[in-house]
């Protein structure tokens, strides 16, 4: 299966319109399956989506069926998308945009009242709607001061004090069923977001030293290949932004959550601690510049030139055993290990190869601009090293 994604990937490689169509197809079919397997981000976002729906359906069967609302329209709207990403959100933002919506209510009415056609009601109010959108009171919901205008006047219903009062029952009816429907009925808790992005940034840390090992042990790799190299190593880069956002995510979705609640959800107790965030961002960071060291080697225009031999084989051998060891650190994350006896050899191999390296260096018959790069090359490959191979006194003392 790698090798065909990675035949693709070449395939694909400078026709960007048909490379995003595949890859953004090949992202959603990850995740449907992802979400069918168990539990995980996927799952996460099904049952989200699906709350959202319900708390909007369970909001039009109270104010349009049960209570025979005729535009029984604002409730289920302001239901609909107060199913946050966490119950905190939810509160919050049921503030700010009940304030919105109470905001537009009024002065839509005042602007009706005073021009007594929409057209100009609407001419009057939405510039200074729009305006107040952007006060920091009203976070990201100012927006909604200005739709709740335009609903209000576009309903064609008379007004007056009884009928703003009426739309902001509406408004506080859809928050009530919102912040209720999200904060009872499995609650968003994001502890496991962490842990998930922890593991798919060590795993992707891994799949990337194995493609740069195997394009260098082949012999088979040019500037294009680079090229791919520092891109892979962008996407670490943005795989680390979604890590730090989880991590956010999973304070915030403790607040106003339940003991009994989490519980009955069967999320994690535990998140890994905040340095693990740090550790893999100083990988992340060793792992881009030694791309961009390989891209610069490849460059034409530049001096510095990819050792070559036997030296270069040694190299790809020892970033193949730390892609395997970030694949051991993505399982540990996950509940599994390959075992101690399996670390030691791993670890045993490794300390060769470096000797061997070290050896390579002290060698004349690279070259200097050789060697050079060879010597940075190493000491990347050190620093990844230290990162994600636990020293072995550090481990005893834990």
């Amino acid at each position: 299966m790698t090798a065909v994604i990675r035949t693709a990937r070449e395939a694909l490689r400078g026709r960007r319109p048909v490379a995003a169509v595949w890859w953004e197809a090949c992202a959603v079919g990850r995740s449907v399956r992802a979400a069918w397997r168990g539990p995980g981000r996927e799952r996460d976002l099904v049952v989200q989506s699906l709350k959202a729906a319900g708390a909007a359906l369970l909001a039009w069967a109270v104010a349009g069926v049960w209570l025979g609302d005729p535009m029984a329209l604002m409730a289920p709207w302001v239901a609909l998308v107060l199913v946050q990403a966490t119950v905190y959100s939810s509160v919050r933002q049921a503030g700010e945009q009940f304030a919105a919506i109470c905001a537009g209510a009024v002065i839509a009415s005042a602007a009706q009242a005073i021009t007594d056609d929409r057209t100009g009601a609407l001419a009057l109010c939405l510039p200074v709607l729009m305006l107040m959108a952007n006060w920091s009171r009203f976070g990201r919901q100012g927006i909604y001061a200005a739709t709740t205008a335009v609903f209000v006047l576009a309903s064609g219903t008379a007004v007056s004090a009884a009928a703003v009062g009426h739309r902001v029952g509406q408004a506080a009816l859809g928050a009530a069923i919102g912040v209720a429907v999200n904060a009872f009925v499995l609650p968003p808790i994001h502890l496991r977001d962490v842990r998930e992005n922890l593991a798919a940034l060590a795993r992707e840390s891994g799949d990337l030293l194995h493609t740069v090992a195997t394009g260098l042990r082949e012999g088979e790799w040019d500037a294009q290949s680079a090229a791919g190299w520092s891109s892979d190593a962008a996407r670490l880069g943005r795989r680390l932004d979604a890590l730090y956002a989880a991590r956010s995510w999973s304070r915030e979705s403790l607040r106003l959550t339940s003991g009994q609640l989490r519980r009955l959800q069967r999320v994690p107790t535990a998140v890994p601690p905040e340095d693990e965030d740090q550790r893999w961002s100083r990988v992340t960071g060793n792992i881009t510049a030694l791309t961009r060291t390989l891209a610069v080697t490849v460059d034409e225009q530049r001096t510095p030139k990819a050792p070559e031999g036997p030296v270069l084989d040694l190299y790809a051998r020892l970033l193949a055993l730390i892609g395997d060891a970030c694949h051991a650190e993505a399982d540990r994350l996950l509940g599994s290990s390959a075992g101690p006896r399996r670390e030691a050899e791993t670890e045993t191999t490794m300390d060769e190869l470096h000797r061997r390296l070290q050896e390579g260096l002290r060698e004349q018959g690279q070259g200097a601009a050789r060697t050079a790069v060879l010597g940075t090359l190493v000491l990347q490959a050190e620093n990844l090293w230290a990162e994600i191979v636990p020293d072995p006194d550090e481990s005893a003392g834990q």
